[in-house]
């Protein structure tokens, strides 16, 4: 769905203010933390200080705010009283933001305390493997130039990439057209125009890239028990290439 330059300007709004949540839950100590306690403090500051809403609370039925995956859960990792984070854990934390009408949509991996080279690097690999994607973004390109991209760096760096799960559009409702593969091959795929909004949200696992869930419940982990990580930032395409409307404070793309 073509957005434009006044739509994309209110959802630019809505991810500036989700990004001002993400800087302050970089500057927030997890460890020791429910992630429920992290999902009553996300409400609060969305609700409460930005004054928008939490898009993601009673989208499918699904009553929490984020998703908080830990370790080996792929996606869909829901708060609990019971999780409390402990150093050497990694944890995403995926939230939506609407305001104004237009949403959107981004994630991010954590490090708790101390972490493992490992797993650190596997985090670090998947951060950059999400900006491969939005560095091949620009009008007429294809969206399997965005998967090819991403899978390629995940396959030199040793990684392999969930492919039940994509990227979407997105504006006035969570999910749009097109879908993003975060694997593919390049030139093929729906070709981009400018207009266009949707999220890049590569899932890397250190081992195979099978998962195993409930198919009547969350969450999604590997079926190997190996770590997952995830990054994720709401892009618009532009005449000149891409914006990333979830951008945070003081972020760049990676030289």
């Amino acid at each position: 769905m073509i957005k434009s330059a006044q739509e994309i300007a209110v959802m630019a709004e809505s991810g500036a203010l989700l990004a001002q949540v993400f800087d302050r839950l970089d500057r927030l100590s997890l460890e020791g933390r429910s992630t429920m306690e992290i999902n009553d403090l996300v409400e609060r500051m969305i609700v409460d200080d930005l004054q928008a809403r939490p898009a993601s609370k009673g989208q499918y039925d699904f009553p929490f705010v984020l998703n908080a995956s830990i370790d080996d859960i792929v996606c869909h990792g829901m708060p609990s009283a019971d999780d409390v984070l402990r150093s050497g854990q990694i944890v995403n934390l995926d939230i939506t933001l609407e305001k104004n009408g237009y949403i959107a949509d981004s994630s991010t991996t954590y490090l708790v305390g101390e972490v493992a080279y490992p797993a650190r690097r596997l985090v670090r690999a998947t951060y950059l493997a999400m900006w491969k994607g939005i560095a091949a973004v620009r009008p007429g390109a294809h969206t399997g130039d965005i998967g090819h991209a991403i899978a390629r760096f995940a396959r030199d760096m040793g990684y392999s990439v969930v492919k039940e799960y994509c990227g979407h559009g997105i504006g006035t409702e969570m999910h749009e057209e097109p879908q993003i593969l975060h694997y593919g091959h390049a030139g093929t795929g729906v070709q981009l125009e400018e207009g266009m909004v949707f999220t890049i949200e590569p899932m890397l696992n250190q081992g195979k890239a099978a998962i195993r869930h409930r198919p009547d419940a969350w969450p999604v982990h590997t079926r190997d028990g190996k770590l997952s990580a995830q990054f994720e930032h709401t892009v618009a395409v532009t005449r000149e290439g891409v914006q990333v409307l979830t951008l945070r404070q003081g972020e760049s793309a990676p030289a």
